[in-house]
Order: C-alpha cells, then sequence, then structure tokens
C-alpha cells in the first residue's frame, strides 16, 4: 500500500463552486504558514488551544513534512488560493487509530471546506487500514463540533475541563452497515453540492453564444435563433467580433466585453479555438460552457477540461448538441424544433441523431420532457450528475439515458439506485454488436457489456434492446402507474390477435391471468355466445358500445392482475378505441390498436384526472413496455437486501497471504495450490481434496489413497480454462488409466508443465462455474453460469458487482437459462440454493475485501440437493492500490 496521499483532485463545496484537494507538500510551507498567520485570535485559539506566536509556524512544518504511513496531510485549494488544511497523525507505531485536526481560512466557514476534507482523510486512512480518528475540540467550537456531528460517522464523546474527546470508528468493509449508512450521508451531500454546480447550466439565468455567425445555417447562428424563439427570458448576448447585431440579439467581440454576468456559456467555435474562448470564460466568471466541437484528442480534452476546473466551471461536452429547460424556455440546442414540455429527463452522450429522435417523438406523443442534456464526451456533466438533478427537480417523473459508456459503474450503481426508488430510470444497452463498438470509435463503451448489464439489474434501471423499446416503455411509465406485478389481463375482441399477445407476454416475462369465477361469471353476463372470459378474454367483435370498457373494468378489478393489455381491431359493427382510455381501472392498462398508422400514441381519458393510456401498434411492443415495467416493479418493491456478515472468515490470515506472495512477486501471478486453498479457506470455501504429483508413480499412489475414480489437472502457470485447453482428465480408474493420464499431460505440456493435481472425481447434482474479475473501471465482477464441457458454446452466465447482497446472489442464481435445473422440478429436487447463495456471497466478500485478486475460477461446482462442492480453482494477484469510488470528487 502506497504511503504518498492521493494525486490532486477536484471536488465541490456545498454552494456548488470547484476546490482542489491535494496532498501538502514541502513546497507548500509559506502558504500554510500565512494561512494560518491570517486567522483570527478567535479562530487560533480554537484550533491550537493557544495564542502562541509560534503556533503558525509549528503547524507548517508539521504538515509540510514528508509523506510517511504514520501521518497524512490534505490542502484544500480555491483559485489557487489555500483555504483549509486537514491532517491525521497515528498515535503510535504500528497503530490502528490517529487524531484528526482540521483548520479552515475565517472567511471559508460554513461552506463545507473541513467537511469535504475530512471524508478524504477518511477515504485515505481507510485504505491504509486504520480503525478509527480521535480529535479534541474545544467546548465552545461549534462550527468543528457540527463537522463532526454531521460527517455520518458514529462518533463517542466525552467532555473534560471543557474539552471534548471524541472517537470516530471508520467503517470497514462491505458487511460494516455503518459504512452504508456513512456513504448515503456523503452521498446527499453530494447530491446538494453537484445540484448547485449545475444550475449555472440547467437553470440558468444568462446565456451567451460564442460562435454565432453571420451564417444563417451555422450551429452558432442556429442555437442563438432557437435560444430567442424560445422565449428565455434571461439576457442573452453573442460573441462575434466582426457583427454588433444577430437575430436582435447585441454582439460583444470578447467574453470580456460582456455587459454582465453570465451563467452559461455556449462554444460554437471550431475545436481549435474552444481552448482559448474557455479560457477567456473562465477569467471572466463564467460558471458553465457547453462545448459543440468534436475531434479532441486526449491532449485537447484534458486541457480543455483543466481549464475548467481551474475556474470552477462545469462542462456538457465537448461533441454536445446543446441543452434545454422547457419550463424556463431555455432551448439551447440545434434542434429543428422546440421540444415539448413534460415529465421525461433526457440525457444522451450521442451527438444528435438519437437526441433529436426521441425528443422529436416525446414531445410529437405528448409526454414531452423537463430537461434535454446532449452528453458529448461527457468528459464532466455525465449521467450521474443529471441523475442527481433529476432527483432534486419536481418536475421530472422519468429519467430517460442514453449513454455508451459508464465512467464510474459503482457510483452509478448507487445513484442510480437511490434514484430508481423514486422514478423510473431507462437506458438501451448499446454496442452489444461484434461492430457496435468499432462504430463508437472513441466512446465505444469502457466497461463490457456483461458489467453494464450487471450494473443495470442491481441498480434497477431498465434496459431496452432499442431506442424503440426505450421510447414505448418510457411512454407506458410516464402516462400509467407501475405494475405491481407480471400478471396481465389480455382482452381482445379478436381471438387471434389475443393468442399472439398470449406469446408476446411470455417472451416479455409476463404471466397471462386466469381470472377468478365470479369476474369470469359477471363477463359472461355481458358478452355474446362465443366469447371466452377465464383469459386471455375475447369479447367478439359483435359487442354494443361501452361493453369493451367494462370488460376492461371487470378484469382490472380482478385480485388476481396488476395489469391490463387491451387489444382492439375496428369493425363496421363497433369501436372499442374510446372505451380504452374510458374504463376506469386500479391497475395499469396498456392498448395495442391494430389498425392505427401510429407506431405508439396516447389515447387521452375523458377528464383532467384520468390518465391517458398508451396505445401501440403491435400487440408485442405493448407486452415488451409491461414487461420491463412489471420487472422495475417488482425490483422496486423487494428490499435492496444486505450484505450479510459471514461466519468464519479470516480475513487478516487472506491478507497476509496475499501479502507475502507479491512481496516475493511484485508483478503479481498465479498462486500455487497449497496457497490458494488456504486463501479459499479464509472465507469459508472448502475444495475437494486434491493430492499435487509430479511423477507417475505419486499419481498412481495418489489415486489408490482416494479409493475410486479420480480427474487429473496439468499444473500449468497461466492456463486458467483447463478443460477447454485439454488439461482436465476426468473419470480415471485404476493403475493403468492414471499412467496413460499423467504421460498424456506430460506430453502434451511439456516443460510448462509443473506437476499434475490428482483429485477425486466428484458427481451428482447441477455443475455451475463461479469465477471473478476485477475490471480495471468497474472494479470486482463476480460471474455465475453454466458448467460443464459446453459452458463456453453456451455462454449461459450472468454477473453482478461486487459487493453483493444476499437479494442480489438469489437474483443471480436465477438469471441464468440453466436455473431450472437448479430450483428442481418435479421427479429432480432442486439444488440447495442457501449454500449457492453463501459460496457467492463469499467469493463477492473475498473478491471486495482482496482488490489484488484479478481473476478467481472456481470450476467444476456442483450444487446437490445437500450442498455445494467446488472441485478446483485457480487465482491470479497483481499489484493494487484501488481508489475509492465513492469518495466526492470531479472526473
Amino acid at each position: 500500500m502506497s504511503t504518498d496521499a492521493e494525486p490532486s483532485v477536484y471536488s465541490l463545496l456545498a454552494d456548488g463552486t470547484t476546490i482542489e484537494i491535494r496532498p501538502a507538500r514541502s513546497d507548500d510551507l509559506d502558504a500554510v504558514r500565512e494561512m494560518h498567520e491570517k486567522m483570527s485570535p478567535e479562530n487560533l485559539y480554537l484550533r491550537f488551544f493557544s495564542l502562541s506566536p509560534r503556533a503558525a509556524d509549528w503547524e507548517a512544518r508539521r504538515l509540510c513534512r514528508e509523506p510517511a504511513p504514520d501521518h497524512a496531510a490534505l490542502l484544500a485549494v480555491l483559485d489557487g488560493e489555500l483555504i483549509g488544511c486537514g491532517s491525521y497523525e497515528c498515535d503510535d507505531s504500528p497503530s490502528t487509530s490517529a487524531e484528526v485536526a482540521m483548520a479552515v481560512a475565517d472567511d471559508m466557514h460554513r461552506r463545507g471546506v473541513g467537511t469535504l476534507l475530512l471524508e478524504h482523510l477518511v477515504s485515505l486512512a481507510r485504505g491504509r487500514g486504520l480503525l478509527a480518528f480521535t480529535a479534541e475540540t474545544l467546548s465552545e467550537n461549534a462550527p468543528m463540533l457540527r463537522v463532526f456531528a454531521e460527517a455520518g460517522l458514529q462518533a463517542h464523546r466525552t467532555l473534560a475541563d471543557g474539552v471534548y474527546s471524541l472517537t470516530f470508528p471508520l467503517p470497514t468493509g462491505e458487511a460494516d452497515t455503518a459504512l452504508d449508512s456513512y456513504r448515503d450521508v456523503v452521498a446527499e451531500r453530494e447530491r446538494s453540492a453537484d445540484v448547485a454546480s449545475l444550475r449555472h447550466i440547467l437553470a440558468p439565468a444568462s446565456v451567451a453564444v460564442f460562435g454565432a455567425s453571420r451564417r444563417p445555417g451555422s450551429a452558432g447562428r442556429v442555437i442563438l435563433r432557437n435560444i430567442v424563439s424560445g422565449g428565455f427570458p434571461g439576457p442573452v448576448y453573442a460573441v462575434n467580433p466582426a457583427a454588433t447585431e444577430l437575430d436582435g440579439v447585441p454582439c460583444v467581440p470578447s467574453a470580456a466585453a460582456l455587459p454582465g454576468d453570465v451563467d452559461l456559456a455556449v462554444i460554437a467555435t471550431p475545436a481549435a479555438a474552444v481552448a482559448g474562448v474557455a479560457e477567456e470564460c473562465g477569467r471572466r466568471g463564467v460558471k458553465g460552457l457547453v462545448v459543440l466541437a468534436a475531434g479532441f484528442d486526449d491532449a485537447g480534452r484534458a486541457e480543455l477540461l483543466d481549464i475548467c476546473r481551474r475556474h470552477g466551471m462545469r462542462m456538457v461536452g465537448p461533441a454536445s448538441f446543446g441543452v434545454a429547460d422547457t419550463r424556463a424556455g431555455l432551448d439551447a440546442t440545434f434542434a429543428a424544433r422546440h421540444p415539448t414540455p413534460g415529465s421525461v429527463g433526457l440525457a444522451l452522450q450521442s451527438t444528435g441523431g438519437a437526441g433529436f429522435t426521441l425528443a422529436g417523438h416525446l414531445s410529437r406523443i405528448g409526454v414531452g420532457i423537463s430537461f434535454l442534456v446532449s452528453l458529448g464526451d461527457k468528459d464532466d456533466v455525465a449521467g450521474t450528475d443529471m441523475l442527481l438533478w433529476w432527483e432534486s427537480d419536481s418536475a421530472t417523473k422519468l429519467a430517460l439515458l442514453y449513454l455508451e459508456s459508464i465512467t464510474n459503474p459503482l457510483k452509478s450503481a448507487r445513484t442510480a439506485r437511490r434514484v430508481g426508488r423514486g422514478m423510473p430510470v431507462l437506458t438501451v444497452t448499446v454496442g452489444r454488436s461484434a461492430t457496435g463498438p468499432y462504430l463508437l470509435g472513441a466512446r465505444a463503451p469502457a466497461t463490457p457489456l456483461l458489467t453494464r448489464q450487471a450494473l443495470f439489474q442491481q441498480a434497477g434501471v431498465i434496459a431496452t434492446a432499442n431506442l424503440g423499446e426505450l421510447l414505448d416503455t418510457a411512454v407506458l411509465l410516464a402516462s400509467q402507474p407501475v405494475p405491481a406485478g407480471p400478471r396481465v389481463a389480455v382482452v381482445s375482441n379478436t381471438r387471434g390477435v389475443a393468442v399472439l399477445a398470449a406469446d408476446a407476454c411470455g417472451d416479455a416475462g409476463l404471466q397471462v391471468a386466469r381470472l377468478a369465477w365470479d369476474t369470469q361469471r359477471a363477463l359472461r353476463d355481458l358478452l355474446p355466445r362465443g366469447a371466452t372470459v377465464a383469459g386471455p378474454v375475447d369479447t367478439t367483435l359483435l359487442i354494443g358500445p361501452g361493453i369493451f370498457g367494462r370488460c376492461l373494468e371487470l378484469a382490472g378489478a380482478d385480485p388476481g392482475v396488476d395489469a391490463v393489455l387491451a387489444l382492439t381491431a375496428t369493425s363496421a359493427a363497433s369501436d372499442p378505441v374510446p372505451d380504452v382510455p374510458a374504463a376506469r381501472l386500479p391497475v395499469p392498462v396498456a392498448a395495442a390498436v391494430l389498425d392505427q398508422a401510429e407506431v405508439v400514441r396516447l389515447l387521452p381519458g375523458p377528464g383532467e384526472d384520468s390518465p391517458a393510456v398508451p396505445a401501440y401498434a403491435y400487440a408485442e411492443s405493448a407486452a415488451r413496455a409491461l414487461g420491463h415495467a412489471a420487472r422495475y416493479g417488482r425490483w422496486r418493491m423487494v428490499p435492496p437486501g444486505n450484505v450479510p456478515e459471514l461466519d468464519g472468515l479470516r480475513q487478516d490470515r487472506a491478507r497476509d497471504l496475499v501479502a507475502e506472495f507479491l512481496a516475493g512477486r511484485p508483478a503479481g501471478g498465479w498462486l500455487p495450490l497449497d496457497a490458494t486453498v488456504e486463501l479459499l479457506g479464509c472465507y469459508g470455501v472448502p475444495l475437494a481434496d486434491s493430492i499435487g504429483v509430479v511423477t507417475e508413480d505419486a499419481a498412481v499412489a495418489a489415486a489408490a489413497r482416494f479409493g475410486g475414480p479420480v480427474a487429473l489437472r496439468a499444473d500449468v502457470p497461466g492456463l486458467v480454462r483447463a478443460r477447454g485447453a485439454g488439461a482436465l482428465l476426468i473419470d480415471l480408474h485404476g493403475p493403468d488409466e492414471v499412467r496413460h493420464g499423467f504421460r498424456s499431460l506430460r506430453d502434451a505440456f511439456g516443460q510448462r508443465l509443473t506437476g499434475v493435481i490428482v483429485k477425486p472425481m466428484v458427481t451428482g447434482g447441477t455443475e455451475v462455474m463461479i469465477s471473478m474479475l476485477h475490471e480495471e473501471v468497474a472494479g470486482p465482477l463476480v460471474l455465475f453460469g453454466a458448467g460443464g464441457p459446453a459452458a463456453d458454446a453456451l455462454a449461459d452466465r450472468a454477473a453482478r458487482l461486487a459487493p453483493m447482497t444476499d437479494s442480489d446472489a438469489d437474483e443471480l442464481i436465477r438469471s441464468i437459462r440453466a436455473a431450472p435445473l437448479l430450483l428442481g422440478h418435479p421427479g429432480a429436487p432442486g439444488a440447495d440454493l442457501a449454500a449457492l447463495r453463501d459460496l457467492l456471497l463469499r467469493v463477492s466478500q473475498l473478491a471486495d475485501d482482496l482488490p489484488q485478486i484479478a481473476e478467481l475460477e472456481l470450476s467444476p461446482v456442483f450444487a446437490r440437493p445437500d450442498g455445494v462442492q467446488a472441485v478446483d480453482a485457480r487465482i491470479r494477484l497483481q499489484a493494487a492500490d484501488p481508489a475509492d469510488a465513492h469518495l466526492r470528487r470531479l472526473r
């Protein structure tokens, strides 16, 4: 573990101001001394319990000395000026606790500087293995007591002689409930600060457009015209040194010449000029940028982001097509038509086509949008920021994200999970084909498809396969309540379509409800002979006005129904479409109007309090939308689960094993068999007995000890998939087969073979595979799937991000196609699911505790009615010094 503090990062104060948090260095001595010398006598006394003139110099030397494992010092810097210091000193060596202290410049109190420094110190201390902070504070030091009280840590304090002595246990592993509550408190501070910083972009009081030219079709000119014609009420300026006025907007030659304060600058200049314009904006005090230009290389993007950070500006883009706030009349996009106000928040990592299409459809249908943000390359403002913004916005009822990459999956998942409890969050799973990432180029997904799917499933995000499904589901959730379950009553006036709808419901994970006897009897009294009433309901075409609506009401009131799917075909005898929105149902309803021209539209209700009903051209579209909504409803109703405390863990010994191995092999590598067995044993993961041998005779003797058929595995460094590589021989009987097997492995692998592992054959139950992979962006990922020789060909596997909750583990087991074999069926008992869940959770805990594990595979694993047995395992280690994914910081 490194003893250096984290590198310089930027974070947000409570009011949205950007500050830099960085380690103290020796050349900071004068600045630290000066900050303390400028502090008022009262502030100095509260910090040092005295007014010694030497206190400032002593503190500066303490903070700016060389880094070491027993201390750390961080500085807070605003616009190049030191505004705060935070540090800890270990009580003794070696130590598990440290005394923490902070000082904040007089004019920066009550803005969250001390709290932010404390959060970064907590993260640093936890990474170094410290278990507690201590502090001493005068009883009259109300500001510092407030920082400690609101930090989210469980403080213990005593008062003696006017001095409070405080102890803060630092949260440890993921099973520590204090860690989750602490992260909740930090996340709330992050939401508040993030929202404050985004107001300059998403709710600006004034706007300036840079690059608005005389050419009517240019991007800057189009955006300027959209801002003016959209009715934005605040001051609007155009920056163009060659014009005095454009579209009735006064022009100024540069940012320095802007006559008033400007919240938002839309930069529509060529890429080569953007950095210079951004620098001018920063010096002028602009707080937010939208950058339209694309084509920046990595150095250009880094330079632009650095300019924004130094001047405290938030940025949308580059490669953005603008932002819109429909309530405020702000349309700073180059869309052909102004978006209609509504309830959907729309954020897209796209240069235009997908965003314009979705915004246009939502406006045409009548759902409308609240905010539209084209994130572009999302070098700063990203999807997580938008979720935080919409969470605080009363007008946004539905969050819709089109993201081509996810920068911080762990934080994104935590944010989406919290936001999703209050509003649906939808997205599209992009880049699923072999050519998709190639077409996305620089914006290709940084996280693999399986990881993104795991994130979406754990966070309750509704992930659709394409834009059509996204739109269909958004229209349903924007107009109807969320279904409480998957049971759907299908009501149709034509039998053939009802059959197709029933098939579509099955494909979408829905259950066609069989209606209660009382419901069936009431339907028979309404419908002509030949109708079917059990479910699906076929009313026949020969029904009078209002009858179809009454059937919908009866089906919706059935106690076994969570939603209603209405299917209509207009005939010369009747038109049941008006009955659909007129019906009063206690459950959500979706319709398929088979003869409508629109792919999806809204059928308005008869009154202001009547919700509109989404009507689709195809039953399959309606069923898919209901399926997505029902899965989200189930996720929202089920408690999120807990990371359970597992018994029998020996985490200290496991860390020692890892450290011992990496001390001898700093580059990492594959653990030998004995160390693998011991490391897994520290987490209660037993392997089947095995004996490592290097000769034929030893292999025969080992097989004799087991007294039955055995398996031989070649011990070859770096080889993971033993079966696929021909390194695993199974079901060998007698000395001759064992000798022949040993020789074949020796011949196949030659000098790469370091030995052969002999194991007794384990049979019975369902063979599965459990593995873990540490991804660079996402962190540890636990994979679960079908095992056996055809496992790779079937690709039947799913994943969850570690640490998993007990609910995550249950869902993971049920998410693979082979799940029915594990759940059991008549004549075939299922596996011990509790034991399988426990094994998954132990692997998850091990992966989260030990970031040095790059790969782990348990294979084969046999899940039987009487328990679970892992037969073989491989573990690869690498040096790791992971960053805190949940720390408050800007990218």
